[in-house]
């Protein structure tokens, strides 16, 4: 009679079982493992990027993006009230210097200029006849002027006579008396003349410089005025591309009133922004590299603007080559801000095998092999990485190739 089995010996039956299966698969796995470690792939050199260990500079470097805009707009202003008469050129036209843009209705400022013309000419005819009319009184004082040192003269003349005869006895002491205030009264009133003379050529001077600087002053505004009525024919001061313009013809515009933005197209700057996290590390002045189809050039951040907005900060770069041939209005370009500069460090060429970390594994050149060492990498950037420490040494050839396929080996076959 078969005994029956408690639960006891069968849980216990069952747990072993387990046991020895689990024991199984730890042991297959094991030595898969073991075997991927010591496993060796053979793989072709030209699939693979492999560059050389070198001496150099090092730039760490912020991503930013930015937009090639013209470094300085112009903004052409109406030079009187008046009214927009015609639109030749619209908004994002190219122009040259002295095109034409839009004309300006000419009639108000054109009767100003004539107003204006007609009271210079009667300022000018006021200061000949003034100037006529004081030739005149000044000849005429002139003439008064020598009438009384004549009647002086005679004056002198009958006093001499009248002290001759007194001396005689043919004259009493009144008449020698009489004769002498005679000639002190004319004496008098040839040095009164003598002063008006003085004084009417003085007034004279004054008043002939106060019309000269009356006339120079509306000389002047007609001059002026002559150049705002020039400047009803709105033309570019420079070559360079309209940014905006009026176009609401028949509009009244009030003088200062902008009629024209245009841009300069000989030289450019770039409006950047990166993420407001690298807030801190800008400062005014900072380098930056610029890539303009595949060219790098350089330029200084001028400007942050202290608005963030979208969690980003913006700022202005000035281009060491502002004039840069490929140049062109709204280019989108990379930007790269240098935060940090090594000179005379390791480094290699940038590729897929950095994946940012500060201890990497590379696969290092070794005659036929490829052997993975451990490597420490400081400064980066798009272009190169700065080898810290680890087994690296200049001269040491290395694949930058994305190698993730691979990182469970520990050395590869290579194949020409």
């Amino acid at each position: 009679m078969d005994r029956q089995i408690s639960n006891i010996e069968q849980n216990k039956t069952k747990v072993w079982q387990f046991f020895k299966i689990g024991l199984f698969l730890l042991l297959i796995a094991a030595a898969l493992y073991l075997f991927r470690s010591v496993l060796t792939t053979k793989i072709q050199t030209s699939d693979f990027k492999i560059v050389q260990v070198e001496r150099g500079t090092i730039e760490n470097t912020i991503s930013a993006m930015g937009i090639v805009v013209p470094s300085s707009e112009r903004q052409i202003n109406a030079p009187i009230n008046t009214e927009i008469k015609k639109v030749l050129l619209k908004t994002g036209a190219a122009v040259k210097k002295e095109d034409v843009i839009l004309e300006l209705d000419q009639q108000y400022i054109q009767l100003e200029h004539e107003g204006l013309n007609d009271q210079l000419e009667l300022r000018k005819n006021k200061i000949t006849r003034l100037k006529l009319e004081y030739e005149k009184n000044l000849k005429d004082m002139g003439y008064e002027n020598e009438i009384k040192g004549l009647e002086l003269s005679s004056l002198q003349t009958t006093y001499n006579d009248a002290q001759h005869l007194l001396d005689i006895g043919g004259a009493s002491k009144m008449e020698v008396e009489k004769a002498s205030y005679n000639v002190q009264i004319a004496a008098i009133e040839k040095k009164q003349l003598e002063n008006n003379l003085h004084f009417l050529n003085s007034v004279i001077e004054g008043d002939r410089r106060n019309l000269e600087l009356e006339v120079m002053m509306q000389e002047k505004k007609l001059k002026e005025l002559s150049k705002k009525l020039n400047q009803t024919k709105v033309k570019a001061p420079t070559a360079g591309v309209i940014t905006w313009v009026n176009e609401n013809i028949g509009r009244k515009v009030n003088e200062g009133e902008a009629l024209v933005r245009m841009a300069n197209l000989e030289s450019f700057r770039v409006e950047a922004s990166c993420s407001d996290r690298y807030a801190n590390r800008l400062n005014v002045g900072m380098t930056v590299n610029v890539k303009i189809n595949k060219v790098n050039l350089k330029g200084t951040i001028n400007a942050i603007l202290p608005a963030v907005e979208n969690n980003t900060i913006e700022f202005l770069v000035e281009l060491d080559n502002a004039n840069f041939k490929d140049l062109r209005p709204n280019m989108k370009v990379e930007v790269f801000i240098i935060s940090d500069k090594k000179n005379d460090v390791l480094r290699v060429a940038n590729g897929g095998a950095f994946t940012g970390a500060t201890r990497q594994e590379l696969f290092v050149l070794n005659g036929e092999e490829a052997i993975k060492k451990s490597v420490k990498v400081g400064l980066s950037n798009t272009d190169f990485v700065e080898i810290v420490d680890g087994e690296l040494g200049e001269g040491d050839r290395i694949i930058i190739s994305d190698m993730k396929k691979y990182k469970h080996l520990d050395k590869i076959s290579l194949k020409n």
